[in-house]
């Protein structure tokens, strides 16, 4: 099958084709985003007003740029799995209804996707997993523990009572004037700081070891700028404690969770798992206890649409097809 992907959840408009004859084993054939960094930059975060908006610019550009990139036309196009949430919903309908429009136009089946099942997912695409296995999905919109059991059965085990650790390195690199997005400045700026400079608290959340709090590290980190000491101590070596504190809060939950359901495998996944320093000790510290750690290429920890397509892949394979009725859901359960 050649399947259609259309991903618009948050502010990244994405389209992907990808060829598969049995679940897990894909091919991409092409993928497109369309960035909306450079408008959001100067707000310090995303707006969801001019998210939406410039997604219905961009989205049919992005879908055509996918299909001359695979060499297909929509003739050729066997499914179409497109994001239905959780996400803002003004950008969700852009896609949702773009994917419609399509299905209703050519009679190509469509199914709604989760988009946490295309991060859950995401790992496959280059990579052989054998089920089950945990998947720690770590974004700036999500931060969580998932047994993911065998296609369509995930089981969410720990979660973050907060802030997501994504929307923590955002809200720090604001605090600092960093700018925005803040979770690549933070990790490049790490890498010339003292990790050890500033002592920055490790949250746990009490009764719930597998949970996650990031609110406090912020607060922290504010609290610091505030002091004698936060105006006497360079940017680097401040973003490199923080750094090292989320890491560390992400680590220890994992590792547990990963012993407590006898996964042999960790799929690190979403768009902080582009995060060299938590690949890095993620890696180091699953090793010494003889676990297994995968994670896509940074293109596919990001949003993107040729998650989302192998996330639909299992159920069209399967001969599903989802009404046209189906409507966006800013809280999708999974």
């Amino acid at each position: 099958m050649l399947i259609l992907g259309i991903e618009s959840s948050c502010d990244d408009a994405a389209a992907a084709v990808i060829e598969t004859a049995r679940p897990g084993a894909v091919t991409v054939l092409a993928s497109a985003v369309a960035n909306q960094d450079d408008i959001h930059r100067a707000y310090g975060g995303i707006v969801p007003e001019l998210a939406s908006r410039n997604h219905v610019i961009t989205i049919l550009p992005v879908v055509n740029r996918a299909l001359d990139g695979a060499g297909a036309s929509l003739q050729n196009i066997d499914g179409i799995a497109v994001t239905r949430g959780p996400g803002l919903v003004g950008s969700l309908l852009v896609g949702l209804m773009c994917a419609k429009g399509i299905a209703q136009a050519t009679d190509i089946p469509m199914v709604g996707v989760n988009h946490i099942e295309g991060h859950l997912l995401a790992p496959l695409i280059e990579h052989e997993i054998a089920m089950p296995y945990l998947a720690l999905v770590v974004s700036g919109g999500h931060t969580a523990l998932f047994a993911v059991e065998e296609y369509g059965r995930y089981r969410r085990i720990g979660t973050t009572r907060d802030d997501a650790a994504g929307e923590a390195f955002d809200k720090v690199a604001k605090l600092m004037g960093l700018g925005y997005p803040g979770g690549k400045v933070i990790d490049e700026m790490s890498k010339r700081g003292n990790r050890r400079k500033v002592k920055i608290p490790r949250a746990r959340v009490k009764g719930a070891p597998l949970d996650f709090s990031f609110s406090g590290v912020k607060t922290a980190v504010a609290t610091f700028l505030r002091s004698e000491g936060g105006q006497e101590t360079a940017q680097e070596d401040l973003a490199a404690s923080f750094q090292e504190a989320i890491v560390d809060m992400l680590i220890a939950p994992t590792l547990k969770a990963a012993r407590e359901i006898g996964a042999s495998t960790i799929a690190l996944t979403g768009g902080v798992a582009a995060n060299s320093r938590l690949r890095e000790c993620l890696s180091a510290s699953a090793a010494d206890e003889g676990l297994r750690v995968v994670a896509p290429a940074f293109k596919y920890c990001t949003d993107n649409a040729a998650m989302i397509a192998l996330a639909g892949s299992w159920r069209l394979l399967r001969g599903e097809r989802d009404d046209l009725t189906i409507d966006a859901a800013a809280s999708l359960p999974l």
